[in-house]
């Protein structure tokens, strides 16, 4: 491994778990971003946060380090409290005998430093204002994990963990507790690994992707560019789906639709509560868009965008996909490898895009 830098949360991790499973992961992380590790389930998400965390015992030489501090080493193992790690679990693990304004003071008084969050922020940033006199036992999943998340950022963490926070929650309580998380993306220089099965949750926080399978690394890099790569596991799974930005241009209220700007092209989505000129994710699933040669002139769809083939998958399979250029960004198109020997496509066309679904948008990445 490079020599570590500033700002970086460098990973080099051995651990051996139950049934002959291990753990391998070398690599170095941003710490000013939020990291996501996805994968299948035993692919050792959950056991890589513990091992960062110090809960599991790791392989003699491994090596964890944040910044210029090393948590281990060869010759040092920084004890679990030290590493002043904020950590939030599935299940919200509160005090249940401690109302949330206790929970959350509870933190405060135990904080190890001085730091700019303070407890007025957090309870603003997490809509906790109407939930400070009540008991734990007497809140929903939701509001538990918010609480929890408050919780651990109070403890002044220098990186905070978060495994499957959202996995127990019903959808409504899911985007609540989306909002909030991105909300505390853009209000805290604080870095985040963030563990989840859910691609289009992940789509929404994500600034850099770890795809784990079987306890190693197989992709690491930008989410934007792994999800509209053809040689990703990502590609590979049904719900596959680009990830492009774009801006708000305006507002057609008549019709309840907001217009997107990506790259110079207009893109129609359900209307926004947000203000013209603020940056968006859109997430274009393949199976969502189909192409044609020449634009329709007679058609229902809004969203016809003209692009190029960038690459054709190399498959003998009954579908396949297409990588195809809008401007600086990609979408992926899933289409019938009979549909693509009929259009006679190749590397190079100019065609167009026809997207079906534009509606599923992500998180602002401006403020609002």
């Amino acid at each position: 491994m490079a020599g570590a830098c500033l700002n970086a949360l460098t990973l080099d991790i051995k651990c051996s778990g139950n049934n002959g499973f291990s753990l391998e992961v070398n690599c170095q992380l941003s710490a000013n971003a939020i990291t996501a590790v996805y994968g299948p389930s035993g692919s050792g998400k959950s056991t890589l946060l513990d091992c960062i965390a110090g809960l599991r015992q790791t392989a003699s030489g491994s090596i964890i380090r944040l910044n210029n501090e090393t948590w281990q080493d060869a010759s040092n193992t920084m004890p679990v409290w030290q590493r002043h790690i904020g950590y939030v679990f599935q299940d919200a693990r509160l005090f249940p005998h401690l109302n949330v304004q206790h929970n959350l003071d509870y933190a405060l008084t135990r904080r190890p430093r001085s730091v700019d969050i303070q407890l007025e922020q957090v309870i603003n940033w997490l809509e906790l204002d109407e939930l400070l006199s009540r008991s734990t036992d007497t809140l929903s999943a939701g509001q538990k994990q918010r609480v929890a998340i408050g919780r651990a950022l109070l403890s002044a963490p220098q990186l905070l963990l978060l495994d499957e926070p959202l996995a127990n929650l019903d959808h409504a309580a899911r985007q609540q507790c989306l909002r909030c998380l991105q909300r505390l993306s853009q209000e805290l220089q604080l870095p985040m690994l963030y563990v989840s099965h859910d691609i289009e949750e992940v789509s929404q926080l994500a600034d850099h992707l770890l795809l784990l399978e079987q306890g190693r690394l197989v992709e690491q890099g930008s989410l934007l560019a792994l999800c509209s790569t053809l040689d990703t596991r990502l590609s590979r799974e049904e719900q596959a789906a680009a990830i492009v930005t774009a801006k708000v241009s305006q507002h057609d209220m008549k019709y309840g639709l907001s217009e997107l700007t990506v790259d110079g092209h207009s893109v129609w989505v359900n209307h926004l509560p947000h203000a013209i000129g603020q940056s968006r994710r859109i997430r274009i699933p393949a199976r969502d868009v189909s192409v044609c040669l020449r634009r329709p002139l007679d058609s229902s769809i809004l969203n016809i965008l003209p692009v190029s083939v960038v690459e054709i998958e190399d498959a003998n399979t009954a579908r396949l996909l297409l990588r195809l250029s809008l401007g600086s960004q990609y979408l992926l198109a899933r289409i019938t490898r009979k549909s693509c020997v009929q259009l006679g496509l190749r590397v190079g066309d100019k065609i167009y895009a026809q997207i079906k679904s534009a509606a599923l948008l992500m998180e602002s990445t401006d403020p609002a």
